[in-house]
């Protein structure tokens, strides 16, 4: 019996510790609209080049968000209200699971509440916004407030993977106010100051069937479900910096960095536990209480470049590279403040990852600008670490748009993208010891990503 109950308890354990470590992974690296768990729609008028002029783009302030020494290409006083609407459609497909062989290794099957729908993606709206004025001829101050990071996706309450995920939901917040100063007419260089909320939502299933199996809880895997949500979070810091170089009229050569963003998410862990076995098992083991955790992390740094060159008054043509510092994101670490939870952690080992843009621009009338382009977006997701919260891959990119100025003072724009993702592929095996009380999952998830952007710039 005591042997039964420690074993127990070290399940408990192990689970109740994968709960919150998956969900604190999606908080703080899980998106999705771009590679990674970057959100890169921040301005209609670069989203409809495919953000190949992010870095060097001056039709108006947004790009500030990349480079802010931009801000000194324009004059006056501006606002910019930028709204784009994410339609993203993730389907998991051919879906398989196990319990552990430690009770059995069935299959598992569709829990209550499973309806066939198995498309996670949830259409989101991202806002931002923009300010700027000109105190000096040279000397512009600005304010951006975006959302950079994002996540919401929904699985049915009884899918198979149910007890790696449900819901998640991430949202953040970036207030940045910005300074940049024109050193000559070559070069211009900017900087400003990050301050980042991030508030997260998730939730999974949790198998006590599993966890109880055989005495002295006789629990039936599949069939004793509960549930876990984990809500948390926090504000963290940093900056930006920019600098411009026009070495000839028609050129410019933009480069940016976005510096790390340190956050310690603090928050509360709350368990349903569904049935008389998860009654027992938190009785007995002290575990699967509602208790407060944290967890620390590194929101990596990001550097960009890009070059833009009018070809002829009409056309111009630009270029960008970006490069993010994925590696730092290497394990999670999840401490609890219930004492009978152990610490929690997740190898991750993602990568660095690339991203370039190649972009162009027709202006063949005063007041209307056409533009296109494509790019590829690495992701920094191994194949070996997917998990449905965050089902990345790598994405391809195709965009076009027009923006449209009816007079000096007000300017319209609209991008659209359409991504392609090559068939991300779930195979989380019994290699993981947090997967005994989870099960195996394998299955393949096909995603297309629709982005419509629309933009306002007034001019005063």
């Amino acid at each position: 019996m005591a042997q039964t109950t420690a074993a127990t308890l070290s399940a408990s354990r192990r689970l109740l510790a994968a709960i919150p470590a998956l969900a604190v992974s999606t908080m703080i690296s899980g998106p999705t609209w771009a590679a990674g768990f970057a959100i890169k729609e921040q301005s209609a008028s670069s989203q409809a080049h495919s953000f190949a002029s992010a870095s060097t783009g001056i039709e108006d302030i947004s790009t500030m968000f990349f480079n802010p020494s931009l801000l000194t290409f324009h004059e006056g006083n501006q606002f910019v209200v930028v709204g784009s609407v994410i339609i993203p459609q993730a389907d998991f497909k051919n879906g398989s699971g196990t319990f552990t062989p430690a009770v059995g290794g069935g299959a598992i099957g569709n829990g209550t509440g499973f309806t066939g729908d198995q498309d996670i993606g949830v259409d989101a709206f991202v806002p931002a916004t923009y300010a700027m004025i000109s105190p000096t001829e040279d000397l512009r101050l600005g304010l951006a407030v975006t959302a950079p990071f994002g996540l919401r996706t929904s699985n049915p309450e009884g899918w198979v993977g149910r007890y790696h995920a449900l819901d998640s939901r991430l949202t953040t917040i970036n207030i940045s106010p910005t300074v940049a100063y024109r050193v000559n007419k070559y070069l211009s260089l900017g900087a400003g100051f990050v301050a980042q909320y991030a508030d997260a939502k998730l939730s999974n299933a949790i198998d006590f069937g599993t966890i109880g199996a055989g005495a002295p809880f006789f629990g039936t895997p599949g069939q004793e479900d509960g549930r876990a949500v984990l809500r948390a979070d926090d504000w963290g810091f940093g900056f930006t910096l920019g600098a411009t170089l026009t070495p000839m009229e028609g050129t410019r050569i933009g480069l940016g960095y976005r510096s790390m963003v340190s956050h310690t998410l603090e928050g509360d862990a709350d368990f349903d536990l569904g049935s008389g076995v998860g009654n027992a098992i938190s009785a007995a083991t002290g575990t699967f209480v509602d208790t407060g955790a944290d967890a620390s992390s590194q929101l990596p740094e990001q550097v960009s470049l890009g070059i833009h060159q009018d070809i002829t008054d009409e056309i111009a043509i630009m270029g960008e590279v970006q490069w993010t510092h994925w590696s730092r994101f290497r394990e999670l670490r999840i401490n609890f403040d219930n004492p009978a939870q152990d610490p929690s952690v997740t190898v991750e080992n993602w990568t660095n990852a690339w991203f370039f843009g190649l972009g162009g621009t027709y202006k063949p009338f005063e007041d209307w600008t056409f533009k296109a382009g494509v790019a590829f977006d690495q992701s920094p997701v191994p194949d070996r670490t997917r998990t449905p919260r965050i089902p990345d891959e790598d994405r391809y990119w195709i965009s076009g748009g027009v923006s449209y100025d009816p007079y000096d003072w007000l300017s319209v724009s609209l991008g659209y993208t359409h991504i392609f993702l090559p068939d991300a592929d779930i195979d989380l095996g019994f290699e993981d010891p947090n997967n005994a009380a989870r099960g195996s999952l394998e299955g393949t998830y096909e995603t297309s990503i629709d982005i419509i952007a629309v933009q306002g710039k007034i001019t005063f």
